[in-house]
């Protein structure tokens, strides 16, 4: 006896010892219930062992899938008369109640409820069910996993059913997964059967290469300072002090000492007060604090090359002062009236002379009139 059902019968032996007043449905539980195959529970009801069945545990389970047969043990199937196979489910008179066959065939009974069919010439199958049609006589024409169609050789033609990727009459031709283009950002389209796979250029990921990398994830910046993404590359803001890619580089201070009286660079201008010193005059100041600049920029060691680099600047700055006073002096000579309010008409209330002509001086108010410079008659100055 199983052990499940031992045990099964130790309780309900104790449920029986233990309680008095059930002692009597106990006992007519044992009455009627098939003690070799069950037992009686606490409630009097007969409980069955695996692969019994019924009200008092007397008919066996049968084997699951078992159509036309019995047991005498659980999980039998012992096939009625007239039946045959595992599960009793082949009919051993198949071949004289319902011949099988189609298209003419022969049914012949092979024993145990199996049988062949002999088909006509032209029909193949087990039921001689299908034609020798365009497929067979095609010779198996789809490729690439294709299947033939022609409807079980009655089709005038055959087709082929392709499998996804392919096309064509006989799904010779694989469909070009890259046509759409799908791949971004410059990635290289490589196509397979049926499906596409991308291989992205350096700084993206992803099945379309549209997930560009952060390469400050690793946070290249030192010093504290704020990464910035790029494509495949990166950009630190150095706080002041510091440079290089990754701020790994202190910069020098510059000493004052050697940065006053730098000459300006190719972008900086020079503002001249209108009521300051003659054009030339700044020009040979100019020269003059060229030539300090030099003597001091050597006396501060400097190397030759910046040395030559400053004389050429001030001499240009001079040459440039020089010609512009030079341009000045002889526009002012020749008498040539600039544009200004002191040309414009007199009022209507003051007649004005046809013949008077007006003359700016280039001179600062409250300085003399050079002595080379008298007055033309009917002309007069503007200051």
């Amino acid at each position: 006896m199983p052990s499940g059902c031992r045990r099964l019968h130790l309780v309900c032996l104790l449920c029986i010892l233990g309680a008095s007043g059930q002692s009597v449905r106990a006992d007519d539980c044992s009455s009627h219930c098939d003690l070799a195959h069950g037992c009686c529970a606490p409630d009097g009801s007969c409980r069955c062992d695996p692969g019994w069945e019924g009200l008092h545990c007397e008919r066996c389970v049968r084997m699951p899938g078992c159509q036309h047969g019995t047991c005498h043990q659980p999980w039998q199937c012992i096939c009625h008369s007239g039946w045959a196979g595992k599960f009793c489910d082949k009919d051993e008179h198949i071949c004289t109640s319902q011949s099988p066959c189609r298209n003419g065939g022969q049914c012949v009974y092979d024993g145990g409820g199996e049988y062949h069919c002999v088909c006509l010439p032209g029909f193949h199958g087990h039921d001689c069910e299908r034609k020798a049609g365009p497929c067979e006589q095609a010779g198996s024409p789809c490729r690439n996993g294709g299947q033939c169609q022609d409807d079980q050789g009655f089709a005038l033609n055959f087709t082929c059913r392709c499998l996804a990727g392919f096309v064509g009459a006989h799904c010779e031709v694989n469909v070009d997964d890259c046509l759409m283009r799908p791949c971004a950002n410059g990635a290289t389209c490589l196509d397979g059967i049926n499906r596409f796979s991308c291989l992205c250029p350096e700084g993206f990921a992803g099945r379309f290469c549209t997930i560009n990398l952060d390469d400050c994830a690793s946070r290249p910046c030192q010093r504290g300072a704020r990464c910035r993404d790029r494509v495949h590359d990166f950009d630190c803001l150095c706080p002041s002090g510091y440079g290089g890619k990754t701020c790994e580089l202190v910069l020098p201070v510059p000493d004052p000492a050697t940065t006053v009286g730098t000459p300006l660079g190719p972008t900086s201008a020079m503002v001249v007060p209108a009521t300051g010193p003659a054009p030339h005059s700044v020009g040979a100041g100019l020269l003059r604090i060229s030539v300090k600049e030099v003597v001091r920029r050597q006396e501060a060691g400097l190397g030759e090359s910046s040395l030559v680099a400053l004389v050429v600047f001030g001499a240009l700055t001079a040459a440039l002062v020089l010609s512009t006073v030079l341009l000045t002096l002889r526009a002012w000579r020749r008498g040539i009236c600039p544009p200004g309010p002191c040309c414009y008409p007199a009022p209507h209330y003051a007649p004005a002379r046809q013949d008077q002509e007006c003359q700016v001086s280039m001179l600062p108010a409250g300085l003399p009139l050079p002595p080379d410079l008298p007055l033309e008659p009917g002309k007069t100055t503007a200051l």
